[in-house]
């Protein structure tokens, strides 16, 4: 079987054994159950407001619910713990179940609904709802809610904080459905906060281990070469190098590539002192070549 199937079948016969047990413990004021597979067999814990009726004269009514359980549900070796509630004002079956019986009674809705959920919040609840839905006092169906302080409806703290009940009352107008959910006086709640008043805050500052002016003036490590040191002196420090190896280390030293610089002709100072050089240059030889004429001639 896939798990997705055994997922399924798990949650259906949980449904179905929490269902016998509603019925079948319902004067014992039964508060819900835990059912864990053990390899010894199937370990339930059932939660009642009278143990005594659950159990019966001589273990007599507790050993019926094992025989049912073993041949209705298959359960392999069930082994039933019965706890007693301490607090049944505080367990959402308990009161789910008394509410519905309070309405087959005959009382009042809204009567029944403010008084089961003042003594919810008597006990210590955090906060409480009550749903009502049904045909309550007409032929039209409709919901009633009774809420007093905080309750959770989605999120991880609605499954595991918040306690639910379902009860049914059978009326002769119709069934009502009865969803009850509290929460419990010792739950911690995600956004709970606490407000201090009257005090100092530097009594919550956590302060380093040592003074801070003994951390400033931590000495520095000694190896460490400071910052800004006199070259001279760095080099007094060095050590000595014999002089083949040092002559070595500079015949392996790669010839630096000379680069040629590009000569810039520089304009010159004084251009108007060149042009009467020439000038006088080309009168000299004008003179020369009109020489040479006349002596031709």
């Amino acid at each position: 079987m896939a798990d997705e199937h055994q997922f399924i079948e798990d949650g259906l016969q949980r449904t179905r054994i929490d269902e016998f047990f509603s019925d079948e413990l319902s004067r014992a004021g039964y508060g819900g159950m835990d059912v864990a597979k053990t390899p010894m067999g199937t370990q339930i814990v059932l939660k009642a407001e009278k143990p005594g009726m659950v159990i019966g004269k001589g273990g007599k009514n507790i050993r019926k619910i094992t025989t049912t359980l073993e041949e209705e549900f298959d359960l392999d070796d069930p082994q039933i713990d019965v706890q007693e509630v301490d607090e049944p004002d505080l367990n959402a079956q308990i009161v789910a179940d008394r509410l519905a019986n309070a309405l087959e009674r005959g009382w009042y809705f809204r009567k029944a609904g403010h008084t089961t959920i003042d003594r919810i919040m008597d006990s210590g609840a955090l906060g409480a709802e009550i749903i009502l839905s049904g045909k309550v006092t007409g032929a039209r169906s409709r919901v009633e809610k009774f809420n007093r302080g905080y309750i959770k409806h989605n999120g991880e703290p609605a499954e595991t904080i918040v306690d639910s009940g379902v009860g049914t009352a059978v009326m002769k107008l119709g069934t009502i459905g009865v969803r009850v959910k509290i929460i419990p006086p010792d739950a911690e709640l995600p956004d709970d906060f606490e407000v201090y008043e009257d005090v100092e805050v530097e009594d919550f500052i956590e302060e380093p281990e040592g003074d801070v002016e003994e951390l400033l003036e931590a000495p520095e490590d000694p190896e460490a070469e400071p910052v800004g040191a006199d070259p001279e002196a760095v080099a007094d420090d060095a050590p000595d190098v014999p002089d083949d190896v040092a002559e070595e280390v500079i015949e392996e030293v790669p010839d630096e590539e000379v680069v040629e610089e590009e000569v810039v002709d520089e304009p010159d100072e004084e251009p108007e002192a060149l042009d009467e050089a020439v000038e006088a240059e080309a009168a000299e030889l004008v003179e020369e070549m009109e020489d040479g004429d006349e002596e031709a001639e």
